[in-house]
């Protein structure tokens, strides 16, 4: 579970990081990276990575997508570490990820990650 000092929750939050933040698209799901410049911006000098989930319908019925959520709320927090201060991410579920592993979440999460982060995988 992720802290809540760690949680997307406005509206504002979810629309700056996909609007502009940075996108890397893997097969299973698409991850937003919105790294904030400027310190004073956040609201706080040293605010905590926050992370978002958006899961839709299209991903499957009420308990795959509540499934999915969980999964990928359990690998965000290990992974929050290794973000910049300030950052929001947002990561959003594609159809094929009802049907996944928790291995290939993993996978697909890790590799968009680096990718944004501009790290070789």
């Amino acid at each position: 579970m992720l802290p809540t000092e760690h949680r997307l929750r406005r509206r504002e939050d979810f629309a700056t990081a996909v609007r502009r933040g940075r996108r890397a698209g893997r097969p299973l799901l698409v991850v937003h990276l919105y790294r904030r410049t400027d310190p004073h911006e956040a609201g706080e000098i040293a605010s905590p990575a926050r992370a978002g989930f958006v899961v839709s319908k299209a991903v499957g019925g009420a308990v795959v997508r509540n499934l999915v959520k969980r999964r990928l709320r359990h690998l965000m927090g290990d992974r929050l570490g290794s973000l910049p201060a300030s950052s929001l991410v947002v990561v959003r579920a594609l159809p094929g990820a009802g049907a996944a592993g928790h291995d290939e979440l993993a996978r697909d999460l890790d590799t968009a990650l680096q990718r944004l982060l501009g790290r070789a995988p």
